[in-house]
């Protein structure tokens, strides 16, 4: 069975090396839809695949983390990446080019090991992530799943070189949620939710 839960952020961004100019030499903003996809076999104690609740806690706060922020790629010129970062104090830098197809394999990554690091607290099993659908408009989306996500040959996703501001990492519940990601087991307490 699979389970799809929906985000909406703001986001701006360069897409280089694109062949339509309007995307590739200038900063532009969408309206983001995040879908994450969930699947399993069977049903934990309140016969759900997983719950909602949780789905809204980490996954979504790194998904906030893009709202109302521009996304940098790491290997842009150097003097653009300053001066974003110098005139916003939402920025989000990547190892890839933030184009829909990037974004839903750093969203899968991200959010793969989120599930990996949680303790399951309610019989759940077996709950992997199916894909990440990624709508930069209301007729374009990415999908991205395992293969895509872990492709050398798309570039690689290392979640170390993810970077977020300090404004970002200010607004977070837990502000060491991303060296948890990176580092940590995560458990969700339901009673919380």
């Amino acid at each position: 069975m699979i389970i799809r839960k929906l985000f909406k952020f703001e986001n701006a961004h360069i897409v280089r090396g694109c062949t339509t100019q309007r995307c590739s030499q200038n900063i532009h903003g969408h309206s983001y839809k995040v879908e994450i996809l969930l699947e399993s076999n069977y049903l934990d104690a309140g016969q759900m695949v997983y719950d909602f609740g949780l789905v809204k806690h980490t996954m979504k706060e790194v998904i906030d983390s893009f709202d109302h922020a521009i996304t940098l790629w790491s290997g842009d010129d150097a003097e653009y990446i300053k001066d974003m970062q110098r005139h916003s104090a939402r920025w989000v830098m990547l190892p890839v080019s933030p184009s829909a197809e990037q974004f839903s394999r750093v969203f899968f990554v991200i959010i793969d090991q989120i599930l990996k690091l949680t303790t399951m607290t309610n019989e759940e099993k077996e709950v992997k992530l199916h894909s990440i659908i990624v709508h930069e408009t209301d007729t374009g989306y990415a999908q991205a799943f395992r293969d895509d996500a872990y492709s050398a040959l798309m570039g690689e996703i290392d979640l170390q070189k993810i970077d977020f501001s300090d404004q970002v990492k200010s607004e977070w519940k837990d502000e060491k949620m991303w060296k948890k990601i990176l580092f940590q087991k995560f458990s969700v307490n339901p009673q919380k939710i």
